[in-house]
């Protein structure tokens, strides 16, 4: 594992970044999305319109050069008039030719739409971190590698060049980089989770030793010590931030490790024992099921499925 957090989360989850292609539109239109089933971001390249999710009344205005990504599985309409009639979004992408299409016959809007991949182990890990919706605006201090990532995904979306599906697929996932940075910096209050304890100056370096030493048996003296911290204020702050207890957090953080290594390698359960801390295979399988739901060998099972 890398001495990052985030990444390491990242590359648990497998985050796979897809720009799915973009829109033109002008005038008064409105288009109604599905609720996604993944992290679903929109950068407006050019013009401005409107965001409003399904269950809640006020939206959201999105100016030019501005990013959203939202992370709740609920239904959403975009417009420059909400109160049209809006198109479906299928109709509007249904047998199309080319990454972008045109809603209606202007174009003073450009938009360019994609989604964040999750392995289904790790999905909710990451939606829980995040709030409802993150709203990156152009004129925030994090912006400009983000207006540069879109000027060079608007590029690959006009025209076929070789190599074009890679290029979007590396621009897509540093845009999602730069998204979870800015939120970061926003100063907004986090839920509880990883990604707030990840942000936390004291807490960051015991994430990252935890990270990097998952098989060391961890006290929660080597953890406040490493934070400047008391054992009892390093355990509330610990708590309020990552939404469990520290010892909490290492056992978790190894079941997804297990989880990840018997999806990916064929390893025996006395080997993830060894590595991960444990003394037995049996002291290890009880806590997987714990953790998890189910015993390794019934998981590793369902991954055949």
């Amino acid at each position: 594992m890398t001495s990052d957090s985030i990444t390491d989360v990242l590359r648990l989850a497998d985050a796979q970044s897809v720009v799915s292609g973009g829109f033109t539109a002008g005038g008064a239109w409105a288009v109604q999305f599905a609720p996604p089933d993944k992290l679903k971001f929109f950068a407006n390249v050019r013009g401005g319109c409107w965001l409003r999710l399904d269950d809640e009344a006020e939206a959201t205005h999105i100016e030019s050069g501005d990013v959203v990504l939202l992370a709740v599985e609920c239904g959403f309409v975009m417009g420059s008039d909400l109160t049209a009639t809006p198109r479906l979004a299928h109709d509007v992408f249904a047998g199309r030719s080319t990454n972008i299409v045109a809603v209606n016959e202007g174009d003073e809007v450009l938009q360019i739409g994609g989604h964040v991949r999750l392995h289904r182990a790790y999905a909710p890990m990451m939606s829980a971190a995040l709030p409802r919706l993150i709203h990156v605006r152009a004129s925030s201090p994090q912006a400009a590698p983000i207006r540069w990532l879109l000027d060079r995904m608007t590029e690959e979306c006009a025209v076929d060049l070789p190599g074009s599906g890679a290029a979007k697929t590396q621009l897509a996932h540093l845009l999602f980089v730069h998204i979870l940075r800015a939120y970061l910096a926003s100063g907004d209050v986090m839920p509880a989770g990883w990604l707030r304890a990840a942000a936390d100056a004291r807490l960051a370096p015991v994430l990252r030793m935890i990270h990097a030493e998952p098989g060391r048996a961890w006290r929660l003296d080597d953890l406040a010590r490493a934070a400047a911290m008391s054992r009892t204020i390093f355990a509330a702050h610990f708590k309020s931030h990552a939404g469990v207890a520290p010892l909490t957090y290492v056992a978790e953080w190894r079941m997804r490790l297990a989880q990840d290594a018997l999806r990916r390698d064929s390893v025996p359960v006395a080997v993830l024992a060894r590595d991960l801390g444990y003394s037995s295979e049996s002291a290890f399988s009880h806590a997987f099921k714990r953790v998890v739901g189910v015993s390794p060998s019934r998981y590793a099972g369902s991954l055949l499925h």
